[in-house]
This record gives C-alpha cells, structure tokens and sequence, in this order.
C-alpha cells in the first residue's frame, strides 16, 4: 500500500497518533512540490492545491495498514477530503504516495497554512473533536459526521474554557484527581451527548465512594446578554418557542428570555454576545459589562453561561422579529421598563432561570449605571 503525505493537521503527532487509534506509526519528513497548503477560509483546519514552484512541507505515514486507511478516510470524509496519488520529495528521494484534497470548490482558500500557529490556538480543540469523531468510527458514514464538527469543536473549546476554575475559598480543595469515573457504551451521542459512567469521588471524610452509575449532559458553553438603557431604564427581552417547556407538558411554551447563543470553538464569550445581538434582536450594543459566570444545571449538566450586561439605546425599539432562516428561528423582541420586569418575576411570566438571575443582578448595579449615564 502507498504511503500516505500529510501537510495539515495530521502533521500534529497527538492528533495522528488519536485518529489512527495506534502509538507506533512511523513518519518521516517530506513535501510535496508544486503545491501550497492553505488555511481554509474561516475555518480551524487547511487545504491543499496546486502551485507551480512552491511546496508543501509535510510527513510521510509508512508502512500504511488497510485499518489505517479506513480510519483516515473516516476522518478525512469529516471534511471532505478525498486521496489522490501524487509524488513526493522523502529522504530517500521521490516516492509514489497518497494524499487527501479537498472535494472541488468545497472549502474557499485563505492564507498561507502555519502548523504552530494551528497548534497553539486549535491543537487541544481538535484533538477533542476528533476524540468524538471517531468514536462514530464504524458506526455511521463519514458523510454523518461532517455536520457535526463544528459541534465537537465548540465542545472542546468549551473544555479548554472550563480548565480556568473559579476560586476555592469557601469550598474544599478537592479537585477531579479526587474523581475516579470509568466510561460505560450506552450514552447517546448527537449535538448533545449523554454519557453514563460509573464514578466513585472522595467524601468529605475523606474516604472513597463506592462506585455508582451516574449519567450526565454533555452541552456546550453559552453566551447570555441582557441589553439595557440605563438612560430610559428598559431592558430588551426575546421571546421563542421552547422545547423544554413543551417537553414538560407546559401549555404555553413561548418563553421570555436574554439573547443567547452558543459559544463557537475559538470565539470569546463577550463577542459571542455581540454577534448573537445583531443575529437575533438586529441591535447593536455599546458596552459589555460582565455579569456572572456560572453552571445552568451542575447537578447533570456541562453547559455553562457567560452573562453579560450590554448597554445600548433602546428608544423606538421593540416588536423586532428576528432569528437566523438557516436555524430555523422565530424570535420576537420586547422592550419593558425595568419595574415591569420585576413585575414579571413577581407574576412569573418570566419563568427562565438565566433571564431571572440577570434581572436581579441589574438591580443590584442599576443605581450606579444611571448615575453613570
């Protein structure tokens, strides 16, 4: 079997080492001329193409097995990359090999490919959405996956995220050295995971657990915002349709909420914000104080919110439909007075955790952001 050339990612010996599901792969240094490899456009991985009179530095994968190749055309079919042949400049001079390029007008071109710069910006996210990718490994098609990258990206950005705690001043110094969990098969694995495991933990005693079954959500990190006027003391709300409320019989599951999104791999949490402001309630904010950062459910759940307060001039707003057609979304924005809120809380009409903690944070500072105004 021919060898394999890689350029991108893959040069990335974690990452090889992950995908191929063995640790004694040989690879040797090599290029591949009159070619250029390339950052995809806005994207966390590169692209190959040809290019009279440069080259392409990469390694070259030998002695390749029939169950190396299946799990990179796996994960390389994530992407939509597929093998051609091609001839290579290795240490023993230019060896036939094989090398993955993108399907034709699939990804558009950017700058020059840097393998450090991937690594010291992507190399943890993609080592944990390849971890997911190819569990599905002899499962599903490769064809399955590829909607699903960006998914496992985000959730690997989010544990990157999560390796920041917040203090232990009050709570004990335990930490997950004092977690053992062993992985059990029969999770599900989607946009949202669950996974089932057995864990045991230290007590406060300081004695082991017992092992028990336990189940948990694996979600994503969120941004949160809640908009507010401190010169006409009004706060912007949204309104969508929401599954949770359906799924426990509620008769009227349109919910009052802040604006919200998922915090894409990469992206900061305060600019996430930002941009889920204009795609769902088409505003704009000023400054971007704050809030809280904190677990929506820790009990069962990974997700975790990034709060915000964003100040900006809401007058004339109010009664916006927005929301992205590619997501499907329905969004109707409200602009209330800052008693009415409360009045809402009171009556609970606003019955969404987040929107509620947000409201009393801003009572809490509201006095000092309207002398500030």
């Amino acid at each position: 079997m021919k060898d394999l050339f890689f350029y991108g990612t893959l040069c990335h010996e974690p990452l090889l080492r992950l995908v191929l599901g063995r640790d004694d792969a040989v690879t040797v240094p090599a290029r591949l001329p009159d070619h250029e490899a390339l950052w995809v456009r806005d994207n966390a991985f590169p692209m190959i193409r040809h290019a009279p009179g440069r080259a392409a530095e990469g390694l070259l994968l030998r002695d390749v097995t029939i169950e190396d190749l299946a799990r990179l055309d796996f994960y390389e079919g994530g992407f939509g990359y597929d093998l051609r042949d091609v001839m290579v400049d290795g240490p023993d001079g230019s060896v036939p090999a094989r090398v993955y390029f993108p399907q034709e007008g699939l990804w558009p071109p950017g700058a020059p490919w840097s393998l450090p710069d991937w690594e010291a910006k992507w190399a943890g996210i993609t080592l944990h959405a390849a971890e997911e990718a190819m569990a599905r490994f002899g499962r599903v098609p490769a064809e399955a996956v590829r909607p699903l990258m960006p998914i496992f990206r985000s959730r690997g950005w989010a544990r990157q995220m999560a390796a920041n705690p917040a203090p232990q001043t009050l709570r004990s110094g335990m930490t997950g050295a004092d977690v053992q969990m062993t992985s059990r098969d029969d999770g599900y694995d989607g946009f949202f995971r669950i996974r089932t495991f057995d864990i045991a933990h230290r007590r406060f005693d300081g004695c082991m657990t017992d092992p028990v079954p336990r189940e948990a959500f694996i979600a994503f990190d969120a941004a949160l915002v809640l908009p507010y006027d401190p010169m006409r003391d009004e706060i912007l709300l949204i309104e969508q349709l929401r599954y949770g409320p359906i799924g426990r019989g509620d008769p009227a599951p349109w919910v009052l909420e802040p604006i919200a999104g998922l915090v894409d791999a990469g992206e900061e949490p305060a600019d996430c914000a930002r941009r889920e402001a204009v795609e769902e309630a088409k505003l704009e904010l000023g400054d971007l104080r704050p809030m809280v950062r904190v677990y929506a459910s820790p009990g069962y759940s990974s997700e975790f919110f990034h709060c915000f307060l964003g100040l900006c001039d809401l007058a004339g707003r109010g009664g916006e439909l927005g929301g992205l057609d590619a997501e499907n979304e329905d969004i109707r924005s409200h602009v209330i007075g800052f008693d009415r809120a409360l009045a809402l809380i009171d009556s609970g009409e606003i019955n969404a955790g987040p929107l509620v903690m947000m409201i009393l944070w801003l009572a809490r500072h509201r006095a000092a952001l309207r002398a500030a105004a």
